[in-house]
């Protein structure tokens, strides 16, 4: 493993994310990034409630989501699988959140980063989120496979002081 990834691994707070994150550098077998043929459901399936796979288009906005766990399913108050990332209610996060992914598929790196209230009516929640490149045929971005695990802020604070 090296520095970079070393220094990124050490920001992931929630162990879903390390879990992740581990699997998918394994998976790329140290190329930059694995493909989407690299991963397999079957190898992660505590983490899929919590995992989305999404389509990158020629515009970020028209980029749908291919797949999206029960848990976002729950944080939305609907099924997102199907809808594009411009159709997302994210509120006044929007912006936040497009700039994460365009900096995932543009420069191909993981990106990384915790939420508090992460849409309108959801502001007791503390997100963790992860957002990692899936390589084409071309090797450029064609997929981002996300994590969004999701603590309740009691939760999220009994998870500071168990570790502090």
């Amino acid at each position: 493993m090296g520095s970079v990834n070393i220094a990124f691994r050490a920001q992931l707070v929630v162990p879903e994310q390390r879990q992740l994150y581990d699997y998918w550098l394994a998976r790329g077998e140290g190329r930059v990034m694995p493909t989407r043929a690299d991963i397999n459901p079957a190898d992660i399936p505590r983490l899929l409630p919590f995992v989305s796979l999404i389509d990158v288009g020629g515009q970020l906005e028209h980029s749908k989501v291919r797949l999206a766990g029960t848990r976002l399913r729950d944080v939305f108050d609907r099924e997102i699988t199907g809808l594009k990332i411009e159709d997302l209610d994210l509120g006044p996060k929007r912006e936040y959140w497009m700039t994460a992914y365009r900096h995932t598929a543009a420069d191909g790196k993981p990106t990384q980063g915790i939420v508090r209230g992460p849409r309108v009516n959801k502001e007791h929640l503390v997100q963790y989120w992860m957002r990692l490149p899936l390589a084409g045929p071309e090797g450029s971005v064609c997929m981002i496979l996300g994590l969004d695990y999701f603590l309740s802020g009691l939760e999220d604070e009994q998870r500071q002081a168990s570790a502090g």
